[in-house]
């Protein structure tokens, strides 16, 4: 008997399948630590006890985007071990805030299958759920990505592409309580600009740019537990396509979103994933910068200590931002300097 585990290939799956992905995940400061070494991050919510602490929360939040990235990880090895790539994301919510020493685990259900023309490989879509050691849900998102055939010639199930909604309606979203009036410190967060100051269409070039190395997107994939073989195993990417691993796409986002700290300071928590794609591929040695325009500001009824920002961030490779003032030509494949197109709320303190 074959106990080991080779990943599943497009033929394997079906349509409505649920899977139980092993193996639970009990975060720790380490892996806070980790992260923040890696990124950069500098949001103050995420960074200090002190400041979570006055805004009502128990200690500093585990950043959002581990979260989502612990969770992803988790569902590589049943979904996209033999992943050629992972395409878009749609539907993403975040729960309760997750904190060291919670643990998390996850199911996908299989909502969508699609072989492609050249019957070597297909397109898997699948919602993903993360709950911590309570049954409480901390993400939620549908992600597909193209997987490869076992044998080409095997019959593809029926085709069936799943309709998801261009965005998270506000009434889905899990809202923090209120924040205690006059407890968000500007000055320590670094910066002054509130929700109020921020106009749909307005574009920010986030200025700086940083160089993705080849260990640190190997030690974050490790930290992720994401053993996809595009990212890992250049001995078996060296013959592919590109003759070289992939930069793991999460990987692009968290820089983008640590670089929108310039400009979007006070974007303190990730609400909602409304869409996101990964527009061209990214390496080792590319150097990554990012810009947002502003889709939509959303007042939430009832609140008058934060409000919501739709927001819609490009990263770049070895180009800047400056060169994309309005720039989201770029996002459907035209420029190949563009490598993500994400689309996602945020919450950002009101005055008051």
């Amino acid at each position: 008997m074959n106990k080991t585990n080779r990943g599943n290939f497009f033929e394997d799956f079906r349509l409505g399948q649920e899977i139980v992905h092993a193996t639970p995940r009990t975060l720790s400061c380490g892996d806070v630590a980790l992260y923040q070494g890696l990124f950069g991050g500098r949001f103050a919510v995420a960074s200090s006890d002190e400041f979570a602490r006055k805004l009502g929360y128990a200690r500093a939040p585990v950043d959002d985007l581990l979260t989502f990235h612990i969770v992803f990880g988790k569902t590589v090895p049943d979904v996209s071990l033999n992943a050629v790539a992972n395409l878009g994301y749609a539907e993403g919510r975040f729960g309760v805030p997750v904190y060291p020493g919670d643990t998390l685990s996850a199911v996908s259900k299989v909502i969508g299958l699609k072989e492609n023309s050249n019957r070597q490989t297909g397109v898997v879509y699948v919602r993903s759920t993360g709950v911590n050691q309570r049954s409480e849900t901390v993400v939620e998102f549908v992600r597909w990505v193209m997987v490869r055939k076992r044998d080409p010639e095997a019959e593809a199930p029926a085709e069936t592409v799943p309709e998801t909604m261009p965005r998270l309606p506000p009434d889905s979203w899990h809202l923090p309580p209120p924040l205690p009036a006059g407890a968000y410190d500007w000055t320590l967060a670094g910066s002054s600009f509130a929700w109020e100051d921020y106009e749909a269409g307005e574009c920010i070039d986030h200025v700086d740019g940083v160089t993705v190395e080849e260990a640190e997107h190997m030690m974050a994939t490790r930290l992720y537990q994401n053993t996809a073989k595009v990212h890992f195993n250049q001995h078996s990417e060296g013959q592919g396509r590109f003759g070289r691993r992939l930069i793991y796409g999460g990987h692009v986002i968290s820089l983008a979103r640590s670089l929108s700290f310039n400009g979007l300071t006070n974007a303190f928590r990730l609400i909602a994933i409304n869409g996101g794609r990964h527009a061209a591929p990214c390496f080792a040695g590319d150097t990554v910068y990012a810009w947002t325009r502003v889709e939509e500001t959303l007042a939430i009824p009832g609140r008058d200590d934060v409000g919501a920002l739709r927001l819609r961030t490009f990263a770049t490779k070895n180009r800047s931002c400056a060169d994309f003032p309005e720039g989201a030509e770029g996002a459907s494949g035209a420029d190949p300097a563009v490598i993500l197109d994400f689309d996602y709320t945020v919450l950002v303190p009101r005055r008051g």
